[in-house]
């Protein structure tokens, strides 16, 4: 789990943190500590329905890096940083719509919880997010839904 923080008082926001993480069982590591278990990337979201090989055409012609079919019918173009915004326009431009696009960090291994520690970790992710100073949460879990 990586944790995005924007703060003027890195000791108050570094013990809200960890009182976070000692609450819900984690472990606050050292930075980038797991920075390696994740890749820094653009990520588009498409619609189940879309049509896929459209897409593809389009998502590497305007410079993507992969484009990822999903379980559920969704397809997700994957691009270096610095190029999901011009990736991002040309897919609009070719008229597609993505229900989410943004850079993020993307796990390279996700990993599955059973339904204890899901709930135990969305408590995590939800406290977390309601610091004031918390910006992102980034995790490999797949969430139980």
């Amino acid at each position: 789990m990586i944790v995005d923080c924007l703060t003027d008082n890195k000791t108050r926001t570094v013990a809200d943190v960890r009182h976070a993480f000692n609450k819900y069982g984690g472990n606050l590591g050292t930075d980038g500590c797991v920075a390696f278990q994740f890749r820094h990337c653009g990520q588009l979201l498409f619609a189940p329905g879309t049509d896929e090989a459209a897409l593809m055409d389009a998502a590497i012609e305007a410079g993507a890096d992969d484009v990822l079919s999903n379980d559920d019918g969704s397809v997700e173009v994957i691009t270096a940083p610095n190029d999901y915004m011009t990736v991002k326009e040309a897919l609009e431009a070719a008229g597609f719509r993505s229900e989410y696009a943004g850079v993020t960090m993307k796990a390279e291994n996700e990993t599955q919880l059973g339904s204890d520690e899901s709930l135990r970790m969305q408590k995590l992710i939800d406290a977390l997010e309601s610091l004031d100073d918390v910006q992102e949460v980034y995790t490999s879990v797949v969430l139980d839904e």
